[in-house]
């Protein structure tokens, strides 16, 4: 579980190995924390284990990292945790390189929320499609001055 981007205060979202989202709750505009969030999803009633960060609580079917590994048992269960939860960070990166438009949202809240669904729903498609995310190429500062440009002060 995790949340993304700029909408990262709207949601918190599921995947699975293959990078499918599996959840999402996008109804959450403004700072939420995570564990609020998840106490009042669905997720309450799921019937298998989910991986979360420290933000969320240690339950019978939602595992979290040992705050402070002592054993070399706890310390191998935090690597291997670590190495399982990145398929989360990986399919945000991925929808985040199929949709600039995560990056820097310029609508209210409200409007966020349906923008992240639905690039959740066609990154699903494009998963099921097995399309590649395109190279994400830095986008140049916007200092273009409409009005200097037609007429220049040198």
């Amino acid at each position: 579980m995790h949340s993304i981007g700029d909408a990262e205060h709207l949601s918190r979202m599921t995947c699975d190995h293959h990078l499918m989202v599996t959840s999402l709750e996008a109804r959450w505009p403004g700072s939420v924390h995570d564990s609020c969030i998840f106490r009042e999803s669905t997720l309450g009633r799921f019937d298998g284990l989910l991986l979360g960060d420290r933000g969320y609580p240690c339950l019978r079917y939602l595992m979290t990292p040992y705050p402070d590994p002592q054993t070399r048992e706890e310390i191998k269960y935090n690597v291997a945790h670590s190495n399982t939860r990145v398929r989360i960070e990986m399919t945000f990166g991925v929808i985040k390189a199929h949709f600039a438009c995560l990056q820097g949202l310029r609508v209210r809240a409200v409007w966020a929320c349906e923008v992240l669904a639905a690039c959740v729903v066609l990154h699903n498609i494009a998963t099921i499609r097995k399309e590649r995310a395109p190279c994400q190429l830095p986008m140049p500062p916007d200092v273009v001055d409409p009005v200097t440009l037609d007429h220049p002060t040198e």
